[in-house]
């Protein structure tokens, strides 16, 4: 896609497509960051790696995101608490702040040039917003995350310069990065421990069994096991995982470089923020002082057909002063979403593992999902279990009628949001 990640890339080599039969010992389906993440925990644990990929590294969600470092997943640990209980939910909890620690050890280690910022902000646009906030810092620290401020109306000024905002909560441990970038350093690290990477070789089919074997047009790998890593771009490989989720778009565009005067202006400590709508908006600076603006969710991931007439009235009504600014990228891209917005994590038979449906949460919990897999693997599978034991259900009126119902639900939420209910 012709996003401001996709020109600002890192140079990567061209990387071939599968074209002949090869074994290994776990086949990797998708090269975003679940499999990426995956791939690398298993290469460090001595494990032969093959990593297929339909489109390129970072084609789908890893290399289109906003690019925010946010901890914990789309539904707190205190709503996931009241559906499992104490047991289930602490040890989610303590590894809800997991993700966005991997993510600065790999960009540590393996020097990856991703413009790696600290600091993320939760906008609060309603005192009951704010009183949310004040919530979940109780409820995060409660878990031993400590790096947490709450910003009043003043203080939140000194942050952003939106007089939308009541109030927030800085998140220390939160960021943002380079998407792609990221998922491009990843991959080159995998490839440095000795795995394999195909590009433009879909899985088309997948042959069950002792011994699976993963289909591409023109060739098959041959693997111990198989984690299948595709998300929101799996299409209908596997049917059993199709039912339970569902492709939804999101909107970014990226303005022409604002200036560093501008830039210091708006976002003084080049903090990212995100509002609390349920239908919320998302913004941080590029490391050539852009402003990246995403928000909205088309159910069903159709793309519309202008984004920036989408976008830009929600980047003006937060920065009106951006008035006479051009935008020079804007894209779409799908993420997966779940009934319960949680992450799906599962196995099919013995040796066929998953992990899909982040759900909006996909930056930090990806990282965290390919060290669980990769645990999995060797036998150490507590951590995989509380994901997996989970409860999913398919969205009501199937795959036909999904789409209706959830955009149904995004109205009542966005007219809640508006009349800050």
């Amino acid at each position: 896609p012709e996003s401001y990640y996709a020109a600002s890339a890192n140079a990567v080599p061209p990387r071939p497509a599968l074209q002949d039969d090869v074994e290994t010992d776990v086949c990797v389906i998708g090269a975003g960051y679940t499999g990426l993440s995956s791939a690398l925990f298993l290469l460090e644990n001595g494990f032969k790696v093959t990593v297929l990929e339909a489109a390129k590294v970072g084609f789908g969600a890893s290399g289109r995101n906003g690019g925010q470092i946010v901890n914990s997943y789309s539904r707190d640990i205190d709503v996931i608490e009241r559906s499992v209980g104490p047991k289930q939910a602490q040890l989610l909890g303590q590894m809800a702040f997991e993700g966005g620690r991997i993510i600065r050890e790999r960009v540590a280690k393996y020097n990856i040039q991703c413009d790696l910022k600290d600091g993320g902000v939760f906008a609060a646009i309603t005192a009951k917003q704010m009183g949310h906030l004040e919530s979940q810092k109780r409820l995060w620290e409660r878990f031993g995350h400590t790096q947490l401020e709450l910003l009043d109306q003043k203080r939140i000024r000194e942050v952003v310069a939106c007089e939308q905002y009541v109030g927030g909560m800085l998140d220390m441990s939160g960021g943002h990065i380079h998407p792609l970038n990221l998922a491009l350093g990843e991959a080159a690290a995998v490839e440095s421990l000795g795995g394999t990477i195909y590009e433009q070789s879909p899985a088309v089919r997948i042959e069950r069994g002792a011994n699976p074997v993963v289909h591409t047009p023109q060739g098959k790998v041959r693997a111990k096991f198989i984690i299948v890593a595709g998300n929101a771009y799996l299409g209908n490989l596997v049917p059993e995982l199709a039912a339970k989720s569902m492709p939804c778009g999101t909107q970014v565009i990226t303005t022409e470089p604002l200036g560093d005067e501008m830039a210091k202006r708006l976002l003084p400590q080049d903090y990212c923020v995100e509002d609390c709508n349920y239908l919320l908006d998302y913004y941080r600076l590029t490391g050539d002082k852009r402003l990246v603006f995403g928000g909205g969710v088309v159910y069903g991931a159709r793309d519309p057909a202008n984004i920036e007439a989408i976008i830009r009235p929600k980047m003006l009504k937060a920065f009106p002063q951006l008035k006479d600014v051009k935008i020079d990228y804007a894209w779409t891209g799908n993420f997966l979403l779940t009934l319960s917005r949680l992450p799906q994590v599962g196995r099919i038979g013995d040796n066929i593992y998953y992990s899909q449906g982040c759900s909006g949460h996909g930056v930090t919990y990806t990282h965290l999902a390919g060290k669980v897999l990769a645990e999995a693997l060797r036998g150490q599978a507590e951590r995989f279990d509380a994901f997996a034991d989970l409860p999913h259900y398919p969205f009501p009126g199937g795959q036909l009628l999904r789409t209706p119902f959830a955009a149904l639900g995004a109205w009542y939420y966005g007219l809640r949001d508006k009349f800050g209910y």
